[in-house]
């Protein structure tokens, strides 16, 4: 994958994150910029922060739980985000950051 591929798949996977946010009437805010999606939690202003990082085409989370990569894998014939070094998907690992941060309930599934 060459990087403007892996610059159209993290657009698509934000976008898709901004979607779910505002379909769920949740107190996140985002802002997309600069290759960075910033969600802050209204409850108590904490921020989850994911970048992308096209050198390496990794995704970065950043949340109180800590700093997490994820790479993206082929699995029984689906691609998916997993975290380089327990296997977690991004999309539950994400969901529990969000979780644990506002105190809301929200579900990512991409």
């Amino acid at each position: 994958m060459n990087e403007a591929e892996f610059n159209q798949i993290v657009d698509e996977l934000m976008f898709g994150i901004e979607e779910t946010i505002d379909d769920s009437g949740v107190d996140i805010d985002y802002e997309n910029s600069g290759g960075m999606l910033t969600l802050t939690c209204d409850l108590n202003g904490s921020q989850i922060i994911l970048s992308r990082q096209p050198s390496m085409a990794e995704i970065w989370l950043a949340a109180k739980s800590g700093g997490f990569h994820f790479k993206l894998k082929e699995d029984d014939g689906e691609t998916r985000w997993s975290n380089t070094v327990s296997g977690e998907l991004l999309s539950a690992m994400l969901t529990e950051a969000c979780q644990l941060q506002s105190s809301e309930s929200i579900r990512f599934s991409f």
